[in-house]
């Protein structure tokens, strides 16, 4: 094994050695990291060429000379990949002795220095910055099967790749924050979606509900701030002029702000308002959907919200006190399917609306509790009798309420939940 290091090759000159397939992809990396390369070889395949064309490189058409390392301007590493072992040979020796830095893309064993396979970390994302090199006791092909499996970690948010110092920011320039608005879906963890598990694992701030897929928090850095706004039924620990104020607080201060919700945050989930009000305030919002309760719970007791045959219609809504579905009710076809969330507390009053807006007393309801948890719960029965069903059931939030005859299919289809929620 070597003596691992990082060079800086910015505006410093590297000789590349051959003009094949092998040294067009060194002559892309060190391109890359802002070198100043010259190729000398007779020939070019196309892909170097159009790099000579475009000015991003100099080409010497000529046979290799030890001069080319010795003379003019100084040399600070060199790739010789001639296919050529006489001389890749004669290459490294005269590096050696002149004292540079030389890959030999032939036989790494006989190599002053070898190039790792190399995993960066994506723009905008928790592994921005992040540079991973891997060396193989000089056998690339296993250096390669281990960088893509670390590249794969960092894309799916398995490696713990959080910035723990930020970039230095100048005297005259705040910290810039952000916030990403995570739908965590109905409860069970494993339907957060990759984007929002990312978010989450690169988050400063963490400001959740009481629903939602909590038991990812436990997952989170041990400096991670987790603040729990979780709002009860008649009990609203913190206002949501108060989630503002403490999403825009933070962001300021240059956190990366992750809001954690249940379901999806533009589902009857305030998400557009705590947008609107970061969009207010200058701070760059980010939503990552999740998968909405609405359809998700239904769909866990074998209830799909749509059915070839029976409707294709849905209507979503609110059971929040004071809440008047009658326009909505009105407007939609007679066949749609009604799904009421946070509607326990004023079934009542939703049942009124729905039968004053003409549906059938006999019309199918399902309760879905807790759904997508080891708790969840479906009571069927139908429109005249909910109320009473709901308060001698026991019914409690949180809960989905649906209304219509997709209902029925649960006779056949039973829970659909998998195994572990």
């Amino acid at each position: 094994m070597g003596y691992p290091i990082t060079l800086q090759l910015r505006e410093r000159r590297v000789l590349v050695v051959g003009g094949g397939p092998v040294a067009h992809r060194r002559v892309c990396r060190v391109l890359a990291d802002g070198a100043r390369v010259t190729v000398v070889a007779p020939s070019l395949v196309p892909e170097l060429a159009d790099l000579v064309s475009a000015g991003v490189l100099e080409w010497r058409s000529e046979n290799y000379h030890r001069s080319h390392l010795t003379s003019g301007e100084r040399i600070w590493l060199v790739h010789t990949a001639t296919g050529l072992p006489v001389v890749d040979r004669a290459v490294a020796g005269d590096a050696e002795t002149a004292g540079i830095w030389c890959v030999r893309a032939d036989s790494g064993a006989h190599s002053a220095a070898w190039s790792p396979a190399v995993a960066d970390g994506a723009p905008d994302t928790a592994a921005e910055g992040l540079q991973v090199a891997v060396t193989g006791d000089r056998d690339p092909r296993r250096a390669r099967a281990v960088r893509d499996a670390i590249l794969a970690g960092l894309r799916f948010g398995a490696l713990p790749v959080r910035r723990r110092r930020r970039p230095a920011a100048s005297d005259s320039e705040m910290p810039t924050g952000s916030v990403v608005l995570v739908g965590g879906g109905p409860g069970d963890p494993r339907l957060l979606t990759l984007r929002g598990w990312t978010a989450l694992m690169d988050a400063d701030v963490v400001v959740t509900d009481r629903l939602g897929p909590r038991s990812v928090l436990d997952h989170l850095p041990a400096d991670v701030e987790v603040i729990d706004v979780g709002k009860a039924p008649g009990r609203h620990r913190v206002t949501q002029d108060g989630i503002n104020a403490l999403l825009v607080e933070h962001a300021r201060a240059g956190k990366r702000v992750v809001r954690l919700k249940g379901g999806d945050p533009f589902v009857l989930g305030r998400g557009g308002e705590e947008a609107l009000v970061c969009r207010e305030h200058g701070i760059r919002v980010e939503v990552v959907p999740g998968v909405s309760s609405a359809v998700a719970v239904p769909a866990a007791a074998g209830i799909p919200v749509t059915h070839r045959g029976v409707t294709s219609s849905v209507v979503v809504l609110s059971g929040h006190e004071g809440a008047d579905a009658t326009t909505a009710l009105t407007a939609a076809p007679s066949d749609a399917t009604i799904v009421l969330l946070m509607g326990v507390a004023t079934i009542s009053a939703t049942v009124a609306q729905v039968l004053a807006a003409g549906r059938a007393p006999d019309t199918s309801v399902a309760f879905v509790e807790s759904g997508w948890t080891p708790q969840q719960r479906t009571t069927v029965t139908t429109l005249e009798k909910a109320v009473w069903v709901a308060e001698h059931e026991g019914v409690r939030a949180p809960a989905v309420v649906v209304i219509g005859d997709v209902v029925g299919l649960r006779d056949r289809l039973g829970d659909l939940v998998g195994p572990g929620a």
